[in-house]
């Protein structure tokens, strides 16, 4: 049950060269500069001449920024443009930091209100005592009804070390809540838990890329080498990415000094350097296992798989995002920035991870993942086979646990949340992470809340047996078969009672992770994960086998010749 709804600020955050980079001017010649100036007056007299005779009155700015992205979004997606007043969304993405409240809201459909869905340990929102559940009202005394989740969270968030008022409805309280607040900068911890999971094996959660995680990592290693740990596993799953830098900082680690791990090729000279380890490292030798999962991206996939071409560590898990680009952030003006692609990066072997080839894209402007029969083979420093072009494949597979359709739905509809904000209504205090579990009679009250909700949800068997029933009508086959489709209408027939019992061991999981957060915050819900983690269990027998774990790493047993 590994991070099924773990959160973070987008799918792959982009990876960015710390720095100002220098672009010069790469023209061929007058005619390409012609037809950047031709075309660039087409669009000036486009504009004017909307804004004089289109029959309703165009807001410029719109129109032409919703330009402006579908042509950078022509590009690449992770070329993009920031006006002045979005580069607070910048900074952000490149400090993983923010000014406000420390909290994820949520948007409840029903309510037609956003919600508190998690505060954040040690930030404003949890210091001032706001909960999980707490729906929010007013801001101050402005009224949130109609107001979409983007637009609340705009309201909440804001310049460091201003204040606003809050006011809030409690579950199971009559009277509205209100609370005086000071927005903080708000950090998401680059290492939500680490600890000694199993038999001297240290484990570190490392959660993204964005500010400086290097310096966090390297303390919480040295405090676990201190408990005794004689391997480790690194945790990037659903690491988004971040600075280049910081990655080439962590692999520093454990490989010696002068060592290349990544090495970045543009079209312009300025666009194209190597980055090596500087100094010596803290532990070259601890058996290192990397779990990898497809939230694995940029700049996480640089250390994965430097560490990986390196032989000095094995990667666990399933295939990795696949982003091979490098961003650069470049000043326009009037205050604004454009974030744009200018490199390649290539990691030690010499592949690139780049998944998506979007300099070809298909006649109707989609585009596709490279496919594994076009891919490259390159080596590994003592020869393994390893490929390009569509992330970083795992040493050893996992297979990815499939989430129940059911619980699925049990999500969306908020019921595991508002169980969760009502069980914690009822108990001061639950037992320490690593204990915690949910009882029969907990899961027996929690069902009697599905029923008595009146709970639908979708089962994908009906949909496929009705689809089936419809071929087999078209071709002529379903008066010879209706006595078999009706039993099999009748083994399918919907029953909520039974699909949360055969389902209860994972139902059960979420209802935990969701109560234990409300607790024990993000530490919590990494402890609670970690308890029926596959990949985890396969990273900790594979680092108590030395033999195997040597094996792994060693270089291919050339085949004998007859």
């Amino acid at each position: 049950m590994k991070r099924f709804f773990k959160i973070h600020w987008g799918a792959a955050t982009l990876l960015v060269v710390a720095g100002a980079v220098v672009l010069l001017s790469f023209e061929s010649g007058d005619s390409r500069n012609f037809q950047v100036a031709k075309n660039l007056d087409i669009f000036n007299s486009i504009v004017k001449e909307l804004d004089m005779f289109y029959v309703d009155t165009i807001d410029p700015n719109k129109t032409v920024r919703e330009g402006i992205d579908a042509m950078l979004y022509s590009l690449d997606p992770y070329t993009q443009y920031f006006p002045a007043e979005d580069q607070s969304e910048l900074e952000e993405m490149l400090n993983g930091s923010y000014g406000g409240i420390g909290a994820v809201i949520t948007y409840d459909s029903k309510l037609k209100r956003s919600v508190i869905g998690e505060p954040y340990e040690k930030m404003p929102a949890a210091q001032a005592g706001l909960k999980a559940g707490d729906i929010l009202l007013e801001v101050n005394g402005n009224d949130l009804t109609g107001k979409d989740n983007q637009q609340v969270s705009e309201m909440l968030r804001g310049q460091v070390g201003t204040s606003f008022k809050l006011k809030v409805k409690r579950p199971g309280t009559e009277k509205p809540l209100e609370f005086n607040l000071v927005r903080k900068s708000v950090q998401l911890p680059y290492v939500p838990y680490y600890g000694v999971v199993d038999n001297h094996v240290g484990y570190i959660d490392l959660s993204s890329f964005s500010g400086n995680p290097s310096k966090e990592f390297k303390q919480d290693f040295l405090e676990l080498k201190k408990k005794g740990i004689t391997s480790l596993v690194i945790d990037l799953r659903n690491n988004p990415g971040g600075l280049l830098d910081e990655a080439v900082e962590v692999a520093n680690i454990f490989l010696p000094r002068g060592k290349t791990i990544v090495t970045t090729k543009g079209k312009i000279v300025q666009a194209s350097s190597v980055y090596k380890t500087l100094r010596e490292p803290l532990d070259p030798n601890i058996p290192v296992a990397v779990l990898v999962n497809s939230g694995t991206a940029s700049a996480s996939e640089i250390l994965a798989g430097s560490l990986q071409d390196l032989d000095r560590a094995v990667v666990i898990g399933t295939r990795t995002f696949g982003k091979g680009l490098v961003q650069v952030p470049r000043s326009l003006p009037y205050g604004g920035t454009m974030k744009v692609t200018t490199a390649k990066y290539y990691i030690p072997s010499g592949r690139c991870v780049q998944a998506i080839d979007y300099k070809h894209r298909n006649p109707d402007g989609s585009v596709g993942r490279i496919p594994d029969s076009l891919t490259t083979v390159f080596h590994t420093a003592v020869g393994r086979e390893v490929r390009d072009g569509g992330g970083v494949t795992p040493d050893i597979a996992v297979e990815q646990e499939k989430i129940p359709n059911i619980l699925y739905y049990l999500v969306s509809d908020n019921l595991i949340f508002n169980y969760a904000t009502q069980y914690c209504l009822k108990h001061a205090r639950i037992a320490p992470p690593e204990d915690f579990k949910v009882t029969d009679t907990d899961y027996a009250d929690f069902k009697a809340m599905v029923k008595k909700s009146d709970f639908k949800y979708d089962q994908q068997s009906e949909k496929i047996l009705k689809s089936l029933k419809e071929a087999a009508e078209f071709e002529g086959y379903l008066s010879d078969t209706s006595e078999e489709f009706k039993s099999l209408e009748k083994k399918l027939k919907h029953n909520l009672d039974r699909d949360l019992d055969y389902f209860s061991k994972d139902i059960k999981s979420m209802i935990a992770l969701e109560i234990v957060k409300r607790y024990y915050y993000q530490r919590g819900g990494v402890i609670e994960q970690l308890k029926d983690d596959k990949n985890l269990k396969e990273a900790i027998q594979i680092l108590n086998d030395p033999v195997r774990y040597k094996k792994m790493l060693a270089a291919p047993v050339a085949k004998k010749m007859d």
